[in-house]
Order: C-alpha cells, then structure tokens, then sequence
C-alpha cells in the first residue's frame, strides 16, 4: 500500500522573501542554461553547465550566492532531464 501525504506551508514575510530569491535564482540559472544549451552544436555535460552558468557567474551575479547552490544545480539537472526527454519524444523512444 502507497500512502500519500498533502502538506500546506503557511510561510511568514521573510521566508515569502527568501522563497521567491531561491526561485528567481533558479530561473535565472534555468535561462541561462538553456541559452548556453541552443547556442552549442552539441548538448553540453551538466556539470560543465554548471561549471559555466553557477560557478562562474556567481562572480558577475553576486546575489547567486547568497542562496542554496543545491537548488541552482537541481534546476541545470532538470533542465537536462526535461531536454533528454524531449528528444526522446520526437525519436520515438518515449511517449509525449
């Protein structure tokens, strides 16, 4: 037997605040990532996105660093994961 647990979070002010630096944060790495992705001939490594789109603009984009680098790399993983998938779907190799 699954169970399946629904949970609502009543965040306060500051953490509204904190929330929504996390998530610009990782749109801004997301679109980074992605322009990187469609200027390339040949689909980058994720590591070396995030080498270039975390890392290294963490020095221009000060603010980069002042949030959880986890969720900056979760969302170059997804990014990967979400443009594997949508090669996959136009070769026939998964539904979608």
């Amino acid at each position: 037997m699954k169970l399946r647990y629904s949970y609502r979070i009543y965040p306060t002010a500051q953490q509204q605040t904190e929330l929504a630096k996390l998530f610009g944060c990782c749109r801004v790495v997301w679109n980074d990532a992605l322009a990187l992705v469609k200027q390339s001939e040949k689909f980058p490594k994720n590591s070396d996105l995030q080498k270039i789109c975390i890392t290294q603009a963490k020095a221009s984009k000060i603010w980069l660093g002042e949030v959880s680098v986890v969720a900056l790399q979760q969302s170059v993983i997804d990014l990967g994961v979400a443009i594997k998938n949508y090669f996959d779907s136009r070769t026939g190799k998964r539904k979608g």
